[in-house]
């Protein structure tokens, strides 16, 4: 049996996209965009300046504020044992932690968000999406017509896509 792309049908965009993305405003608390994506079970969203989208918040951004800039680099919390034992270099770390995360309640979505945006029409191609995911390693497009926010499309909904797509062709 011939599939869509042998037929010259291809799947665009607005075929596997979300229309009703979740999405936050750029002055809202980093602790709301946070409370949306557990909510929500999403891993990002789009950021709006009223209608606009102006950035993407993601579960990396939000995580990146508990990394520890000390000599090892990575993100630090503090294991059982390491709590009972505290030494001093790890309760300095722990100082610092806690003072993050104070300053951390004060920041907005604007201060943590990915302002580097790429967006997709609902017209285009599944493919042409797939592959600026993959180019600018991202998991999400903001789906854009004239300016206004009309979805969101993530790879979990292009694979689904693809899946149903091959399902049609048994």
């Amino acid at each position: 049996m011939e599939t869509d792309k042998e037929k010259g049908i291809e799947m665009k965009v607005s075929d596997v996209m979300n229309s009703e993305p979740v999405t936050c405003q750029e002055d809202a608390p980093v602790s709301d965009a946070a409370r949306l994506l557990r909510e929500k079970r999403i891993s990002g969203m789009p950021v709006l300046l009223g209608e606009k989208v102006v950035g993407v918040v993601s579960e990396s951004d939000l995580l990146r504020l508990l990394s520890d800039e000390g000599e090892d680099g990575g993100l630090w919390l503090p294991s059982p044992l390491e709590i009972l034992e505290v030494p001093v270099r790890d309760l300095i770390r722990w100082e610092r932690l806690k003072i993050s995360l104070g300053e951390i309640e004060k920041m907005s979505v604007a201060d943590v968000m990915n302002r580097q945006v790429h967006l997709v029409a609902p017209d285009q191609s599944i493919e042409e999406a797939a592959e600026m995911m993959v180019r600018h390693r991202i998991n999400r497009l903001p789906v854009v017509e004239e300016g206004r926010l009309v979805g969101i499309v993530t790879r979990g909904d292009i694979i689904s896509g693809l899946g149903g797509d091959l399902d049609e062709g048994d």
